[in-house]
């Protein structure tokens, strides 16, 4: 066939993108922010029976400049807020975020105003991980799913980031008005501040 190139064995044609993709999904360090029992499960998950050095992602941080994968385990009050933001906006891109647990993604039995009610009003997070603990099945399951979207949607430039729905406004600052209104009858202290606005504005 004319025009046609003969490689050697040792030399591999890809895109750069999927170069970067396959280096990037088989390197996830993960910053632990555990704060409940689901915390024991992740501890399981790093040791020598389910041995997550298989899948590439065994280096657990606690340095979120040295990490790319938040996993949230636990229970988040509205106390330890900040810090959860805080860590993650430290965190360099490209970076991913998994939800460990019932009550990291809807705040599980804890329906009360001192509890998160899901971790994705304030911070994006792009795996689930349902049950209260979930196994370490579970969370590898999670780990290989998210390598799996890493690898098709990924882009060395990061523009998979800048996508309007990663952006927009986390849910908690758009319905922030009715999460008061929601919580004025089991919180003193924001039916006073209701009280003493609705007063002003009349």
């Amino acid at each position: 066939m004319p025009g046609k190139l003969e490689l050697p064995e040792n030399v591999v044609v890809s895109r750069l993108d999927e170069l970067a993709n396959w280096c990037r999904k088989n390197s996830l360090w993960p910053m632990p922010f555990a704060t409940a029992c689901c915390g024991i499960e992740l501890m399981a998950t790093g040791a020598a029976k389910h041995d997550l050095a298989r899948f590439g992602a065994e280096v657990f941080r606690f340095s979120p400049r040295q990490c790319d994968l938040m996993i949230v385990a636990g229970r988040v009050v509205m106390k330890m807020l900040p810090v959860l933001q805080r860590i993650w906006q430290q965190m360099h891109e490209p970076k991913w975020c998994i939800s460990m647990g019932a009550c990291a993604s809807t705040g599980g039995v804890f329906d009360t105003y001192a509890v998160v009610q899901g971790i994705d009003r304030f911070i994006p997070v792009d795996m689930y991980v349902p049950g209260c603990p979930p196994r370490p099945e579970q969370l590898i399951q999670a780990i290989i799913d998210l390598q799996d979207k890493i690898q098709r949607e990924g882009t060395i430039t990061g523009r998979e980031f800048d996508t309007s729905q990663r952006q927009l406004r986390k849910r908690a600052l758009v319905e922030a008005d009715q999460l008061l209104v929601l919580d004025a009858a089991r919180n003193p202290v924001a039916q006073r501040e209701l009280s003493a606005a609705a007063h002003h504005s009349t």
